[in-house]
Parts: structure tokens; C-alpha cells; sequence
């Protein structure tokens, strides 16, 4: 579904990525770990057209997106969730949701403008869509909570919310980036089993995470970044005994 070859993101002279090669299959939860400033959040916003390569290139379903717009990558079925929430807090949950389907709206300028009969009836499939894909969640994003503004809901359904937001787009490929970061145990329990669910659902994933709890949990493989390069991939236990892995977490000087 998705494959990267010989991918380079410079900042100035920091090289963020260096010569990344991975393909992610479909069907598959492909997970990406690393050290702090390994890359891995650069390497998301590479592949959603945020940043653009230096060279190298991106195919998603065969088709190279390097000169695609982040919101014409979002449109071909690339959706992500933010280290750092991008909620619109003073919006309801539901009204959060519907934002995600926008970029495939049909709707035009005039006819959004005088609410016209074409606008109404996809207002009404786009508040269905926002509506099935908040009930995936369960109780936690249902019922009274639809018209809650989003600054009310817990941390870790505010997490919720914003992969529900991504699934909206109508999205076949998830890029979560540390959905787990700040929960406890037990939360970030849940959220694995989120993301094994997403998988269930027909959902490929790109996980970003330092909870290796839920990257064990919820990951068919593993690819390890160390300052923008690809040092192991295998299984969850492969990597974590590969000796560059463990050199790259622990230091250097304490496993040599």
C-alpha cells in the first residue's frame, strides 16, 4: 500500500531522514520507534506532504505523492493523528468529526452559502458518517457526548476523538503518531486494542510510538529509526535484541 525509497529530509545541515527504504502492506500495523529526534514524527509529515524530500520518493496504491498538497494526499485516503492534539476545543465532538469528511465534500461555494437542497443532504451523510465512526469508540464518544465541546473530554478521549476525526476523511491508511503518549497503563491498554480493532475494521497503520507495551501489543512488525536512519525491522522481539537497538536506547558506551 505504501513504499518509501531512498526518502532524504535535510534541514540545513541536519539531516533529519537518510536513505529510508520500507514498504507497508495492506492489512498490516506497522510500527516505527526510535529515540527522541530519531525522525519519527519528520518522517509522517514527510509522507502527508508537510515537509518534501530532498530526494528519494513516496507511492501510496502505486502512485507517487511528492507533488501532492497535504489536503490532495488526505483526499487519495492518507489520514494522521498529532503528537501534540489538533482538536478545535471549542467545538462539540461531533462537529470535530464532521470536519474530517470536508475534504471529500462535493459542495460547492454557492451552494454552501444558500443551503441548498444538494448541501443539506450531504450535511446529513457527512453528520451519519462523523456519527458511525464516534459509535466505534463505544460509550466513551457517545450519546450526550456528541454536543460536548472537545475541551470537556478526558485526555484520553480527546485522543480518541482526533483518530475518529482521521477515520472521517475516509481514510484507508492511519498514521497515528504516539496515540499513547500520556496515558496510563491501563489507557494506553485500551488504545492497543484500538488499534488492533482499527485493523479488524479493514484500516492499514503507521504507529508511532514510545509505549512499547503497545507497540508489542498491537504491532505485526517493527522498524527502528536512530538519527533519521533505519537500524532494524522484524518482529518486536527481533529488534529488541538487535545490538544497535539496544545500543541506540541504552547508550552507546553501556552496552559496548
Amino acid at each position: 500500500m505504501l513504499e518509501l525509497t531512498h526518502l532524504n529530509l535535510q534541514f540545513g545541515g541536519l539531516k533529519a531522514l537518510s536513505d529510508v527504504n520500507f514498504k507497508l502492506n495492506q492489512g498490516e500495523i506497522l510500527s516505527i520507534i526510535g529515540p527522541n529526534g530519531a525522525g519519527k514524527s519528520s518522517l509522517l509529515n514527510v509522507i502527508t506532504g508537510i515537509y518534501k524530500p530532498i530526494s528519494g520518493d513516496i507511492h501510496f496504491q502505486g502512485q507517487s505523492t511528492l507533488k501532492l498538497s497535504p489536503h490532495q494526499i488526505t483526499r487519495l485516503g492518507i489520514a494522521r493523528t498529532f503528537q501534540n492534539l489538533r482538536l478545535y476545543l471549542n467545538m462539540s465532538v461531533l462537529e470535530n468529526v464532521m470536519t474530517g469528511a470536508y475534504c471529500q465534500s462535493r459542495a460547492g461555494l454557492l451552494s454552501t452559502a444558500l443551503r441548498l437542497p444538494s448541501w443539506r443532504k450531504e450535511e446529513a451523510e457527512i453528520r451519519a458518517k462523523a456519527e458511525h465512526h464516534l459509535s466505534f469508540f463505544g460509550n466513551r464518544l457517545q450519546g450526550y457526548r456528541h454536543q460536548q465541546p472537545a475541551y470537556s473530554l478526558s485526555y484520553a478521549n480527546r485522543r480518541r476523538l482526533e483518530i475518529a476525526r482521521a477515520m472521517t476523511t475516509g481514510a484507508s491508511l492511519l498514521l497515528l503518531d504516539e496515540p499513547a503518549a500520556g496515558m496510563n497503563p491501563h489507557e494506553s491498554a485500551e488504545i492497543a486494542e484500538v488499534i488492533l480493532r482499527l485493523r479488524d475494521e479493514g484500516y492499514t497503520i503507521l504507529l508511532i510510538e514510545h509505549d512499547m507495551n503497545v507497540v508489542a501489543r498491537a504491532s505485526d512488525r517493527v522498524i527502528v529509526l536512530d538519527y533519521g536512519k533505519v537500524i532494524a525491522q522484524g518482529s518486536f522481539a527481533e529488534v529488541t535484541e538487535h545490538p544497535e537497538v539496544i545500543a541506540a536506547y541504552l547508550g552507546r558506551k553501556a552496552v559496548g
